[in-house]
């Protein structure tokens, strides 16, 4: 058979995430973001045509470059050959994040069990499901819009400081058309159109891992992780890094490796997004959250992108024990995260941003936002480093009050979603009931989630949350053979294949 000349089928195919060609500019960002000698291959890419990663998109301006292909490749290897000097001071291996946190934490000794505690548990995880949903969905239609354009939507709406749903209802159209909604998501998601809680990928990762759990339960391996998503999550519904990793495990790369192969995206944000479960069922034991939210995040995620991972499973797992408060719980969560990496640095100037103006009301909280923007300004919208810098201001600013909560990081931008589903995830922790969270975020939200993971199309949070219960663990005594697993994390059973040459 003679092969159709290239374009003879229309134009090639824009697939955003893994085209080699669109990989290198981020992969260049990457490389100024951890201090390595990149200039001279930089200099080679824009020489050959080849453009600076975009702002906001998933793909180079303008169409596909396939001549470029062969030398996007070359240098994605020369990058990830050059030598980063941060590499001492934020590893991804779990042993050394280990050594390199002199607080870890202990877990908090299980109190003998009483009458009704796994009832309060029950509780407190439904508030967690709901209110994870209920931040995704205020966040996804300001997703993607820029910090000026949510403050400009607002406002045209009487909703400054932020304090409810989004809303199309008196929308000056010049402000519309200036910062228009996130497309996919204004029809499901102002508070107009809201009719139970829409798909989205904040609130899939979380039904995967609950997956997870069913299949393996606590001794799951990053291997698992992989052969979850093959077997439940389209390829489609991927981005980012975990577009890369797939592509990765189905070129033959094994886990852990398909975390960092190749993947300029492995200290973004989605490692983070899909931490809640493991933090929901290691109540009292931030420890062993964090362990377990690390074998998730490496198959995708690298060094920064695996800290917020665990950085939000240690948070939610001290708030799941039920005895802690926002900030005890936001230190269990620094506790874990190497304290010399820029993700611990962020974290910290968050939170002292956030203490160092007035806590009543949210009036203070946008010159947070403001000083945030100006330090992160140049990294991407998903990176994990800023969202998590935002997420521990808002939760710390509001108190861990819910709508406070939600409201603050949503109104401070980049991934509005992501940060609104863990904000509400940690805050309807603290509420420690559905019934203690205000019912205009969560009636509108009918007690039913759409999704595409097999078999929870329409699933209830209360179902979730009983689902989510019967694989919590208790916080193991101090000393006992389950507290050393629980920090050491589950082996591979097999030494994985390394990326091929």
């Amino acid at each position: 058979m003679t092969a159709a000349p290239a374009g003879a089928h229309g134009a090639p195919l824009r697939l955003t995430w893994v085209q080699p060609e669109d990989l290198v500019g981020h992969e260049l960002r990457q490389a100024a973001e951890d201090g390595r000698a990149a200039g001279p291959l930089h200099r080679r890419w824009l020489a050959a045509g080849g453009h600076a990663a975009p702002d906001r998109a998933g793909a180079s301006p303008g169409p596909p470059k396939p001549r470029l292909r062969a030398l996007a490749v070359e240098l994605l290897d020369e990058l990830a050959a050059l030598e980063s000097p941060l590499a001492a001071i934020e590893p991804t291996d779990l042993a050394e994040i280990r050594a390199a946190c002199p607080r870890w934490p202990e877990p908090v000794r299980a109190p003998a069990p009483e009458a009704g505690d796994a009832d309060r548990l029950r509780g407190r995880l439904h508030a967690a499901w709901l209110g994870r949903a209920a931040g995704c969905v205020l966040g996804k239609p300001v997703e993607k819009v820029t910090l000026e354009g949510i403050r400009a939507i607002a406002r045209s709406t009487g909703n400054w400081p932020l304090h409810t749903w989004f809303t199309a209802a008196g929308l000056d159209p010049a402000v519309a058309a200036a910062h228009p909604w996130n497309r996919r998501s204004a029809a499901t998601s102002l508070a107009e159109n809201i009719d139970g809680a829409p798909e989205d990928d904040d609130l899939n990762y979380p039904l995967l891992a609950l997956l997870l759990l069913d299949r393996h339960g606590h001794a799951f391996t990053t291997a698992d992780v992989g052969q979850l998503w093959l077997d439940e999550l389209p390829a489609g519904r991927t981005f980012t890094a975990e577009r890369v990793a797939y592509r990765n495990l189905l070129d033959g790369v094994e886990p852990p490796h398909t975390g960092a192969y190749r993947n300029p995206f492995r200290e973004w944000i989605g490692a983070q997004i899909r931490a809640d479960v493991h933090g929901w069922t290691h109540p009292g034991d931030p420890a062993g959250a964090a362990a377990a939210a690390h074998r998730d995040a490496v198959l995708t995620h690298a060094a920064n992108g695996v800290y917020g991972a665990m950085f939000t499973a240690a948070v939610l797992a001290a708030a799941a024990g039920g005895g802690a408060g926002v900030h005890e719980a936001l230190r269990a969560g620094l506790a874990v995260v190497p304290p010399r990496s820029r993700l611990a640095r962020a974290l910290r100037h968050g939170m002292e941003l956030a203490r160092s103006e007035p806590t009543g009301t949210q009036e203070g909280f946008a010159t947070v936002v403001d000083e945030l923007h100006a330090a992160h300004e140049g990294r991407h919208w998903v990176h994990v480093v800023p969202n998590a810098a935002l997420l521990a201001a808002a939760l710390t600013h509001s108190g861990g009050d819910f709508t406070g909560a939600i409201c603050r990081v949503v109104s401070g931008g980049w991934d509005t979603d992501s940060n609104g589903a863990t904000a509400g995830s940690v805050a309807g922790l603290l509420a420690g009931s559905p019934e203690a969270l205000p019912r205009r975020w969560t009636a509108p939200l009918r007690n039913r989630l759409a999704t595409t993971v097999g078999g929870m199309d329409g699933i209830g949070f209360d179902e979730l949350a009983a689902r989510t219960a019967a694989h919590a663990l208790p916080a193991p005594a101090r000393g006992t053979a389950a507290h050393a697993g629980a920090h050491a994390g589950a082996a591979p059973p097999h030494e994985p294949r390394r990326p091929p040459a």
